[in-house]
């Protein structure tokens, strides 16, 4: 399935149990909850989904319910990409056998704080070990080092290089819309970003915050394709101090907790990462004036 009509993109949470499984009873409840808050596509494992503390059995079975769950009604998106290329060539030549995957997502690697042309040969590298099509993943505040969009255009010529969700910035988002193919789609991964890139001219967002205000979102992309600049942006003015509290702590702590509140359960976090204290919970709440559908 391709992801040329899919302009919202949820970063799913992973549910875990109390004793730290990976909650599977939870993500039925889950995965229609954002389907019908008009999400466009699903993306696993990536740092929403708390990947760095996944295991690859993990992995491989969260993509697989998430798959069968899914049945085809809108793409899903794979985190494949390490810091170690070598590892995630062989991790997305094991996924592209899996049916239902639609791409993976490479993120920067983290740590090794390599030079753009060890980016463009690890990227490219992973591009070229399957079919399946790569999404590229650049998130300085992550990874320290940072794709330049010189190296994004040149990666976008590799034919199994479809889009990239960029995180550095409306300068580097600009050019990217600018200068990119026409058929290479252009996700900011920053909420607050949404508007602006899509009225640039961006393919949409990749969400944290569709977790909780997808409709509104939606109506926000609707007024933008209507030429409703007004209502759009008014949209955009109301959702910008709720998606700030959603990373007011250390995510996804805050929107885990937002859609317990909601009655969408998915549990604690892992560690190093933990949950909202009572204090940030009441704070985060009052920004995002949401009601509990709790019995």
């Amino acid at each position: 399935m391709e992801l040329t009509n899919a302009s919202i993109i949820t970063a799913m949470v992973t549910p875990f149990t109390e004793t730290g499984d990976i909650d599977f009873a939870k993500l039925p409840e889950l995965v229609e909850f954002l389907l019908d808050s008009h999400t466009d596509g699903l993306i696993l494992a990536g740092t929403t989904g708390e990947s760095p503390t996944l295991t690859h059995d993990e992995e491989i079975d969260l993509f697989n319910e998430v798959i069968r769950l899914v049945a085809g009604r809108v793409p899903i998106i794979c985190g494949v990409g390490t810091n170690d290329t070598r590892d995630s060539v062989e991790f997305v030549k094991e996924i592209a056998q899996i049916k239902g995957i639609d791409a993976g997502l490479a993120v920067v690697p983290y740590y090794n704080k390599p030079n753009q042309e060890g980016l463009y040969h690890h990227f490219k590298a992973i591009a070229e070990a399957s079919e399946l099509p790569i999404i590229l993943y650049n998130v300085p505040g992550r990874t320290v080092a940072s794709l330049d969009v010189e190296t994004t255009l040149r990666l976008a010529e590799l034919e199994n290089v479809i889009a990239v969700k960029e995180c550095s910035g409306l300068d580097a988002l600009t050019e990217l819309i600018e200068k990119a193919p026409k058929d290479f789609l252009v996700y900011t991964g920053e909420d607050s970003l949404a508007f602006a890139t899509k009225a640039l001219g961006g393919q949409g967002v990749i969400s944290v915050s569709s977790h909780i205000f997808g409709n509104e979102m939606f109506d926000m992309f609707q007024a933008l394709d209507q030429g409703e600049l007004k209502q759009a942006a008014a949209i955009q003015r109301k959702l910008l101090p709720k998606m700030n509290a959603l990373f007011s702590v250390p995510s996804p702590a805050p929107v885990k907790m937002a859609l317990d509140h909601l009655g969408v359960s998915v549990g604690d976090l892992r560690l190093p990462l933990v949950s909202c204290t009572s204090e940030e919970k009441e704070k985060i709440l009052q920004i995002l004036d949401i009601e509990s559908s709790r019995k």
